[in-house]
């Protein structure tokens, strides 16, 4: 059924709903509209009110055109965010660089080492990074899960003092690969595992660099309008959730083909 047919309700409400308004906003000098009386109030508002009742399914062809224009407004809105935030998105203070550092695509994700299908996607993460040899990779923490969250985070971007490049990458796929929920307690005992001065890992915990690289991560996610975990960035796509392999390849080929996700 066409939008248009919304059209007799909804100038029929504007006018109940302007009448008054429309009368008080009149120039001086000139006639004012006679008011509506109860009557030919209760009339109007009759109309519309039994015009609704049979045709209901106008008020959802209402609801759907409005979320139509709602995802189009946030797709808009998160266009300009990536156009805004690129260069802290490729680099910035908290992220962990896999892949080939020099990729000529950069695929972001943002994670929670708590989230369970962030644990299910990093199967098919690896899957692509084995694949594509060009592939730049940028891991950002973005603990959404509690308190928990948080502290493995911290232990995580502290460790980036002592490990980096496949090593550092090793960490992370460790601490994501963890069974039960991750604390801080579970990151430093997988420092402790990998060889890490785990002292030097808790007193660098509590340094600027590492609450400004979690506020940096968070206040990132909340500019691009995330609202969980995981959520892929590559080019001009963001694709949430654990989508599998051949969603992510399939958008890297666009961008590496024509700099968009679709050609």
């Amino acid at each position: 059924m066409p939008l248009t047919r919304l059209m007799p309700a909804l100038a029929l409400t504007g006018l109940v709903a302007l009448a008054a308004p429309a009368r008080a906003q009149a120039p001086a000098g000139a006639q004012a509209a006679a008011p509506f009386s109860d009557a030919q109030r209760q009339a109007v508002e009759g109309i519309i009110k039994d015009y609704l009742l049979k045709n209901p399914e106008i008020l959802q062809e209402a609801m759907t055109e409005l979320e139509k224009r709602q995802q189009e407004a946030q797709k808009q809105a998160q266009a300009s965010a990536l156009k805004d935030s690129r260069d802290t998105l490729h680099g910035g203070l908290g992220g962990i660089v896999a892949g080939n550092p020099n990729g000529d695509v950069t695929l972001v994700e943002f994670f929670d080492y708590n989230c369970g299908y962030c644990k299910r996607a990093l199967a098919d993460l690896q899957t692509v990074m084995k694949a594509d040899p060009k592939l730049k990779v940028v891991l950002k923490d973005f603990p959404v899960l509690g308190p928990e969250s948080v502290e493995a985070s911290k232990v995580a971007l502290a460790v980036k003092a002592q490990l980096k490049g496949d090593r550092l990458f090793e960490y992370h796929t460790r601490l994501l690969e963890s069974r039960g929920r991750v604390n801080g307690e579970r990151a430093l005992a997988v420092a402790r595992e990998m060889g890490l001065d785990v002292a030097r890992v808790q007193k660098d915990m509590q340094a600027p660099e590492v609450q400004a690289a979690l506020q940096e991560n968070v206040g990132l996610g909340d500019k691009l309008g995330l609202s969980g975990t995981p959520a892929f960035i590559i080019g001009d796509e963001i694709i949430p959730g654990a989508v599998g392999a051949e969603p992510i390849r399939k958008t890297i080929a666009g961008v590496r083909q024509c700099g968009h996700a679709t050609c």
